[in-house]
C-alpha cells in the first residue's frame, strides 16, 4: 500500500465530521494550514499577476492563464442545435474575459449523445453552432477588446456506455457494468451486453474526423478529442481485457485516439487539436448507511479496467500510463492537455470535490481538500511528463474565494500552465475580467459547490427529456424558476 493510499484511508470521515461544513477558511494561509492538517501540500500565492500573463498554446498566444472548462448546459434542441440558453451561456463566457473558452461536449453522431438535448455537430446544426461560436467571440471583443489572443474551441465526444439511445461499451467492466442502465428498459445491462466491434470503432474514427472537418468550417480555434469521465475514448484507455487491435497493450488502447489526432493534424494543419483526459479513473462508489456516505463498490483485485489506478489498491494513483499517453500525444502535435479524473456517475467526489453532493450521489467519504489535492497531483505529473505542452489543471472550484491563489501557486511552481473553472463559470462567468479589473473574484458570484447545477442536470422529467442546467442560487432570474419546477421532481414531494 502506498503512502498516498494510507493517507486517503486515514481521512475517511466520521459522522461528526460529516455533519460539519467543510469550507471555513478566511484566508489563503488558513487554507494551507487546513491542507497541512490533513497531510496535504496545497500552496497558495498572494501574487496573482501570473494569472494575467500570456502563454503559448500551439502556434497561438493567449493573453491570460484562465480557462472556461467545458460545461454542458443540456439546453440544446432535440436535433442538436444550440438553444436560447446555450447562446446566452457562450455570450456570457465571451464577455467574461478568459483567454480560452472550451465549449461543451458536442456529439459526433446522434447515437453518441449523452442526453437528448446535447449539442450534435452535424450538417443540419453546423451553421447554428458556428453562430454560437461567433457570438462568443463578438461578446469577448465588445467587453475585452481584440480576439487575436482568444481561443475558442469545441469538445468532440462519443458518450459510449452513457449514450442515451443505448449503452455502447468498449469493454466490460465488472464493477461498472452492474451500474450501467439501459434507458430503454430502465434496467442494468447484462453480462452478455454486446461490445462495440472493431469495425464500429473504425466507423467512429471516421465520425470524429468528419466532425473535426465541420468544426474547422465553422472557424473554431481548436477541437478537443475527449478522453475523460469514462465516455468512449476514456473507457478505451482502460480496455486491458478487450481482445484485438483496440485492447490489451497501451499501444492498442490508444489506437483510436492516436489515429483520430494524426488524421486531423495531417488533413487540417491549421486546426489546433487538444484533449481533456482522465489521469485516474478510480472505481465506483455507492451511498451506504444512515448517513449515506459513499463506500466503494465490491470489487476483485487486481483491478483490470481502471485507468491511472493501481490494480492492487483503488486509492493509489498510478500515473505511469497517463504520462505515457501524454507523451504519445505530444509527439503527435497535441497543443494542450486538460487533466481530469473520475466518473461523474459513479464516483462524483473524485471528479468535482463539493460542499454538498449531487442528488444522485452520496456524502463524500473524504474531505474535499483530498480530492482537490488528487487533481493537482495528477495535473502536475502530466505537466512534468510533457513540459513542452501546456497543461490545464482542474479541480479548483471547491477552493472558492482562494481559487486564484492556488492557481497562481501551481502555475508559478510549474505544476500547470493554465487553470480551468467548470461549475464556477456558471455562477461567475466573468471571473477572469473581475480578477483583471479588481484583483479578485466577485464574492457575490463565487460558486459554493452546492450541486444545484448537477441536480438540475440529473432531472429527466421534462417534456424534452432533460432539464437545462445552470446556477439557481446566483443566476436566479434565469434558473430560479427552472429550479422551482425541478425541485419537486427531484425530492418526490409536491409543492
Amino acid at each position: 500500500m502506498s503512502l498516498w493510499s494510507e493517507l486517503s484511508r486515514s481521512r475517511l470521515l466520521s459522522r461528526t465530521q460529516l455533519m460539519a461544513r467543510y469550507y471555513k477558511y478566511r484566508s489563503p494561509e488558513e487554507l494551507e494550514a487546513g491542507a497541512r492538517a490533513l497531510g496535504l501540500d496545497i500552496p497558495t500565492s498572494q501574487d496573482l499577476s501570473v494569472l494575467l500573463s500570456p502563454c503559448q498554446v500551439g502556434d497561438r498566444t493567449v493573453k491570460n492563464r484562465m480557462v472556461v472548462q467545458p460545461m454542458e448546459g443540456c439546453d440544446g434542441t432535440l436535433d442538436g442545435a444550440p438553444g436560447e440558453l446555450t447562446i446566452r451561456r457562450y455570450q456570457r463566457f465571451g464577455d467574461g474575459g478568459a483567454a480560452v473558452i472550451w465549449a461543451e461536449a458536442t456529439a459526433i453522431a446522434e447515437n453518441a449523445r449523452m442526453n437528448p438535448r446535447q449539442l450534435w455537430l452535424a450538417e443540419h446544426t453546423q451553421r447554428a453552432i458556428g453562430e454560437m461560436i461567433e457570438i462568443c467571440r463578438r461578446s469577448h471583443r465588445a467587453a475585452n477588446g481584440s480576439t487575436g489572443d482568444l481561443l475558442v474551441g469545441l469538445q468532440l465526444t462519443h458518450s459510449g456506455r452513457y449514450s442515451h439511445v443505448r449503452p455502447q461499451l468498449a469493454v466490460h467492466d465488472p464493477v461498472l457494468d452492474p451500474l450501467t442502465i439501459d434507458r430503454s428498459t430502465g434496467q442494468p445491462i447484462g453480462k452478455d451486453w454486446p461490445l462495440l466491434s472493431d469495425d464500429d470503432l473504425k466507423r467512429i474514427e471516421d465520425e470524429y474526423v468528419d466532425a473535426a472537418r465541420r468544426a474547422a468550417t465553422i472557424d473554431v480555434d481548436f477541437v478537443d478529442i475527449k478522453q475523460c469521465h469514462r465516455y468512449l475514448l476514456s473507457e478505451l484507455l482502460a480496455a486491458r481485457n478487450r481482445p484485438g487491435p483496440y485492447g490489451g497493450s497501451l499501444e492498442n488502447r490508444t489506437r483510436l485516439v492516436r489515429n483520430v489526432i494524426g488524421r486531423i493534424r495531417d488533413e487540417l494543419p491549421d486546426l489546433l487539436v487538444v484533449t481533456r483526459m482522465n489521469a485516474y479513473d478510480g472505481i465506483p462508489y455507492q451511498g451506504q448507511g444512515e448517513d449515506f456516505v459513499g463506500a466503494v463498490c465490491d470489487h476483485d483485485l487486481p483491478l483490470s479496467t481502471a485507468f491511472g489506478t493501481s490494480p492492487h489498491d483503488h486509492l493509489d494513483l498510478a500515473p505511469e500510463e497517463p504520462c505515457q499517453v501524454a507523451t504519445m500525444l505530444a509527439e503527435l502535435g497535441i497543443a494542450m492537455i486538460n487533466v481530469s479524473a473520475g466518473n461523474p456517475y459513479s464516483n462524483p467526489h473524485v471528479v468535482r470535490p463539493a460542499e454538498f453532493p449531487p442528488v444522485d450521489g452520496y456524502h463524500a467519504p473524504e474531505h474535499p481538500l483530498v480530492g482537490v489535492d488528487r487533481q493537482f497531483r495528477l495535473a502536475r505529473a502530466i505537466q512534468q511528463a510533457v513540459p513542452e505542452v501546456p497543461v490545464v489543471g482542474s479541480g479548483y472550484s471547491w477552493l472558492q474565494d482562494f481559487v486564484p491563489h492556488a492557481a497562481a501557486a501551481n502555475i508559478t511552481n510549474g505544476s500547470v500552465t493554465l487553470f480551468g473553472l467548470g461549475r464556477g463559470t456558471l455562477s461567475h462567468p466573468d471571473f477572469a475580467r473581475a480578477l483583471a479589473e479588481t484583483g479578485q473574484f466577485n464574492r457575490k458570484q463565487i460558486c459554493r459547490t452546492f450541486s444545484y447545477c448537477t441536480n438540475l442536470m440529473r432531472t429527466k422529467d421534462h417534456p424534452l427529456g432533460q432539464f437545462p442546467t445552470g446556477c439557481p442560487p446566483f443566476d436566479k432570474q434565469t434558473y430560479g424558476p427552472l429550479w422551482k419546477e425541478a425541485e419537486p421532481k427531484l425530492t418526490g414531494k409536491s409543492e
